[in-house]
């Protein structure tokens, strides 16, 4: 992943909160994934997450894709 994308830091953020959910039963870890990214992160950073998803996710670990159904989308601004 080149780190000179406009959504890098958010796309390393996701994959942290990721690898720590890995850790956990796949049901779980999406549940887990999603609840910690609808409760701390603000509507613009959920809004650029799916910037990213919507253009097919790349750069993001397969558990941030898998929980993207449970995902907040903030509607638009």
């Amino acid at each position: 992943m080149s780190h000179d994308t406009p959504h890098a830091k958010l796309i390393y953020m996701a994959n942290q909160i990721s690898k720590f959910m890995e850790s956990k039963p796949t049901a779980e870890g999406i549940a887990g994934l999603a609840s910690h990214i609808n409760d701390f992160w603000e509507p613009r950073m959920r809004r650029h997450l799916f910037e990213v998803l919507d253009q097919g996710g790349q750069g993001l670990r397969p558990l941030v894709l898998e929980a993207a159904g449970q995902i907040k989308r903030p509607t638009a601004a």
